[in-house]
């Protein structure tokens, strides 16, 4: 009976991990973002990366993060 036991507890890991990675591929059930959306959020990350470009340019900056380097 305590033989069970152990194999029980060696089993609870690999059998839990398996049922978490099956429920995380199974994914969260919400609708995908419509494509408006997601030009919209890209539109304001853009100019939020050039208004940031902008600040650091009157600073000097570290001349490895320019555009240019891309």
């Amino acid at each position: 009976m305590s033989e069970l036991f152990y194999l029980l507890a060696l089993l609870a890991c690999p059998v839990g991990m398996g049922a978490m990675m099956w429920m995380m591929s199974r994914g969260h059930g919400s609708a995908p973002q419509p494509a408006e959306d997601k030009q919209a959020e890209l539109a304001g990350l853009r100019a939020e990366i050039d208004q940031l470009r902008a600040e650091r340019s009157g600073d000097g900056g570290d001349p490895r993060l320019t555009e240019s380097s891309r």
